[in-house]
């Protein structure tokens, strides 16, 4: 456990220090009951999390579907007014409106493809000031959305990389949400059409399966958080990683320099952690394989 760590550890700094910029990390093996920190770079810093908050987002959502308040399969409207123009995502491209969707495709839409106006979606049944109550409640303060003047609307707002690590740990330990909603974040996390060019970049399918993550991009920053998981479902490494202000600001692909750098991250991730096995509750994925219709 310990040599993987320093492994972890050499490994940041070598790909913080060819990329630059401004770094705030927390990265952690499973040891038990107490994580063994690998990497803590300025992980109290308060930055705007941009996407990897639509975690947060989804667990203050998924929050009130545990108290019987919401549902997943209740209907949220979908209108021209609502839809972010250009916005990443599904919903800017399909010219259906109006229309409707469940809740819980307006989640699957939030945290695989990164939708904005799953965001939106998401307000209208938890707005904002309820949604960082919810959060301050399970122990997230600093973890935040931005509301603005519709109480329905918010920017994704600020964390911390301590913060969104405990928030990921807490997931994964199931303190954070109940079983089901447990399972059913996760599974969108590690689905195969959650991001892939970063963390999971250097990876195989099944390898890919074994990781949950969430990235957020804006301006100058490229950021990416998750868990990856043993052979056998259970949480071995939990990453948090906001970088910005490094070069190519307008390339949001995989050729920026902070995505090769966590592909690379990524890749040893896996490699460093090999031999080792996880710790607690353990999420076996079903198999999901392409499809040729009929």
């Amino acid at each position: 456990m310990q040599l993987a760590a320093a492994r972890v550890s050499a490994a940041y700094q070598r790909e913080k220090t060819l990329t630059g910029g401004t770094w705030h990390a927390y990265i952690s093996l499973e040891n038990g009951a107490t994580p063994m920190v690998a990497v803590a770079d300025a992980p109290d810093g308060k930055v705007e999390a941009y996407s990897v908050n639509k975690i947060a987002v989804a667990t203050a959502v998924l929050d009130k579907v545990d108290r019987g308040l919401l549902t997943l399969d209740q209907r949220v409207d979908v209108t021209a007014a609502i839809v972010v123009p250009g916005g990443d995502g599904i919903f800017s491209l399909d010219n259906a409106y109006p229309s409707s969707v469940t809740l819980g495709h307006a989640l699957a839409n939030l945290l695989t493809v990164s939708d904005d106006t799953a965001v939106r979606l998401c307000g209208l049944v938890c707005p904002a000031a309820e949604l960082n109550s919810i959060l301050v409640a399970k122990g997230f303060p600093n973890t935040q959305v931005e509301p603005v003047a519709n109480p329905n609307r918010f920017f994704l707002g600020t964390s911390t990389a301590r913060e969104t690590h405990a928030l990921l740990r807490a997931l994964v330990a199931g303190t954070l949400l109940s079983p089901a909603s447990t399972a059913f974040l996760l599974k969108l996390l590690r689905s195969p059409v959650a991001f892939t060019d970063g963390i999971r970049r250097n990876m195989s399918s099944a390898e890919r399966a074994r990781v949950a993550t969430k990235a957020g991009w804006y301006a100058n920053a490229r950021h990416e958080a998750g868990v990856v998981f043993d052979a056998a479902g259970a949480p071995l490494l939990t990453y948090v990683l906001f970088a910005s202000g490094q070069a190519d600001p307008d390339n949001v692909g995989a050729t920026h320099p902070v995505l090769q750098a966590r592909a690379r991250l990524g890749r040893l991730f896996l490699d460093a952690t090999g031999q080792l096995t996880g710790a607690g509750v353990r999420y076996r994925l079903a198999a999901q394989r392409p499809s040729n219709g009929g």
